[in-house]
């Protein structure tokens, strides 16, 4: 049985609370549905106490942390220095316009495997010799409906197709047939890179929101946190260990 100031938080309790909280274990759940609960009372009685208004508990605790919680705005410093630290974060991905001639064979067909890979590299033979006929192959031979158009795979980025075709696209000069074929777990490809639009980091002014929003919310999070832990200093807990929590406060 937990109690927060002689307020007793039953067995019941906790249970109805345990669906909010998934976990690995039934333990792990039950403990995070006891701390949501100590921190729930913590902040009815400290609204309370001060004679917060609201007309539910969920409103008078909201009325309370904005009345008592306050984190300042990042500064244009802090900002930028956010945007020096984490420039990856504000990548535009690479962009590929390529064609594929498409021989299928699963992973684990090791005969088929064998015999799309051999197919591939007598078209991709052919193709060497004669790069213009990428079209007319495409159609004579692909399993793919880009054959009917091709073999183009249109515009793609990170994620759109096979990531071994990813790789292959971003190795390969663009204007260029990769000179093997490129195999994946569906089967193998013959590949060829029309374009490539490198990755760009996005400018500071594009970003700037984004980054003062992700600031403001971590810094009012901390807040949050820390005045959590001030009110459960101040407080009797029996039944729940809130310096043992392996979980923040408020997530």
């Amino acid at each position: 049985m937990i109690s927060v100031n002689g307020v007793v938080i039953d067995a019941e309790a906790v249970a109805r609370e345990v669906q909010h909280h998934p976990a690995a274990s039934r333990e792990e759940a039950e403990r995070a549905a006891g701390q949501a609960l100590v921190v729930r009372e913590l902040l009815v009685q400290r609204a309370k106490w001060l004679n917060v208004a609201g007309a539910s508990d969920d409103e008078r605790i909201a009325n309370l942390i904005a009345l008592e919680v306050n984190a300042p705005d990042p500064t244009a410093e802090e900002i930028a220095r956010y945007y020096r630290r984490n420039g990856l974060k504000f990548m535009t991905p690479a962009l590929y316009e390529a064609a594929h001639i498409f021989f299928p064979a699963r992973s684990d067909n090791d005969a088929a495997r064998a015999e799309a890979k051999a197919k591939a590299e007598a078209v991709l033979a052919q193709l060497l010799a004669e790069p213009r006929r990428f079209g007319e192959l495409a159609k004579a031979h692909s399993a793919c409906s880009s054959k009917d158009h091709g073999g183009s795979l249109g515009q793609v980025s990170r994620g759109d197709t096979n990531p071994e075709l990813e790789r292959a696209m971003a190795r390969i000069e663009p204007g260029t047939i990769a000179a093997e074929p490129v195999a994946t777990r569906h089967g193998y490809h013959i590949l060829r890179l029309d374009r490539r639009a490198p990755a760009q980091q996005l400018a500071l002014e594009q970003v700037e929101r984004w980054i003062a929003d992700h600031l403001s919310k971590t810094s009012h999070r901390r807040a949050i946190a820390q005045y959590l832990q001030l009110l459960a200093g101040q407080a009797e807990i029996t039944g729940y260990d809130m310096a043992a929590a392996d979980s923040p406060l408020v997530q």
